[in-house]
């Protein structure tokens, strides 16, 4: 089918498969259409259809409170069934030459370690490179299994083989049952959309890191640190890593947190804060290349940070009350600029 979008700026000509979204289709053809989650949630790829028919895969998906008029959909959602043209209130560019353009993919499951009562690191073969810049996330859905979800890159490799993926049990959910619900899912399939999402670490940058994670949320975040490491970013950079959990039960990937730390040397900083109770000394004195803290991630930051904020980028991720809360004290009292605080919105 053939889709056009008319953008404030231009309009835009692509093809979209029968199971290709709107949304999809066109980042597959390089058209920079406006997105966040992806995955029907925060409302952000809403547009007008002008013409044609489309089929609405989720019609109870939660992004569709955004929409005001009958002809309004959600471009993640919804697929062409005939030729169609869409109308959208914001500009829309052709992505850069040499950008990591989505594509879609396919992945076995290798292996599924858990690493917490409710976490998994789910370790996944592709059938095909997929280059992504650290910091992005992906698409995946599992057949048999309605939607795509969400999920960080947790490894950082310019051209990978495989991915890795952290993916935090939600009672209920679908993918919930399959990931924890005790059969064997190594050599399952996964179908793969990416790589996406805006809050990307290059190291020409040039600014110290401050990066904040609650939870899950530390997967895109372990991306970062790791290209930063690799190319001897804390050489010349500083950089502060808070990693929020309730208690020691919820944390994970320490030692590796710790690795990084020991590679980089002293300008690297990681913490983590508990929110429910003190870290015993005993479990502290096992980690000693992490400082532990109480308190909300974001207050723990705040704390720490204590307004040395010059010349900072930083990036979010973690449940949505931790991105709000961290976003505010780093725009109101932090006085970062807005342009300096990159976070995506698919948790």
């Amino acid at each position: 089918m053939k889709v056009q979008v008319n953008a404030r700026n231009r309009a835009h000509h692509y093809e979209a498969g029968a199971a290709d979204s709107v949304l999809c289709a066109g980042l597959g053809a390089a058209v920079g259409l406006p997105y966040e989650c992806g995955s029907g949630t925060c409302g952000t790829c809403k547009a007008k259809l002008v013409s044609g028919e489309l089929h609405d895969a989720w019609p109870e998906a939660p992004g569709r409170k955004y929409l005001k008029q009958p002809n309004e959909f959600l471009m993640c959602q919804c697929s062409a069934k005939t030729d169609v043209v869409v109308e959208l209130g914001s500009f829309v560019h052709t992505m850069d030459a040499g950008a990591c353009v989505p594509a879609k993919a396919w992945g076995r499951v290798k292996s599924a370690q858990q690493l917490t009562h409710d976490v998994m690191l789910l370790d996944v073969v592709l059938s095909q490179v997929m280059a992504f810049d650290a910091g992005q996330y992906a698409l995946v859905r599992v057949p048999g299994i309605a939607g795509f979800r969400g999920w960080s890159m947790v490894n950082y490799d310019r051209k990978p083989k495989s991915l890795q993926f952290v993916v935090k049990r939600k009672p209920g959910g679908g993918i919930s049952e399959w990931l924890f619900g005790g059969r064997r899912i190594e050599g399952e399939e996964l179908e793969i959309f990416g790589p996406l999402g805006h809050a990307t670490f290059h190291p020409s940058i040039g600014k110290h890191l401050l990066c904040i994670a609650g939870g899950s949320g530390i997967a895109g975040m372990m991306a970062i640190v790791s290209r930063a490491v690799q190319e001897g970013y804390f050489t010349q950079f500083d950089g502060n890593v808070f990693f929020g959990v309730r208690t020691m039960r919820d944390a994970f990937f320490l030692q590796e947190l710790a690795a990084f730390r020991r590679a980089a040397g002293e300008r690297l900083k990681i913490t983590v804060a508990l929110s429910d109770e003190d870290v015993q000394p005993a479990e502290a004195a096992k980690h000693p290349d992490v400082r532990f803290d109480r308190g909300f991630v974001h207050e723990v930051a705040k704390r720490t940070m204590d307004g040395k904020y010059a010349n900072t980028r930083a990036y979010i991720a973690g449940p949505p009350p931790a991105v709000d809360a961290s976003i505010r004290f780093l725009l109101l009292e932090a006085k970062l600029p807005a342009d300096q605080i990159k976070y995506d919105k698919f948790s």
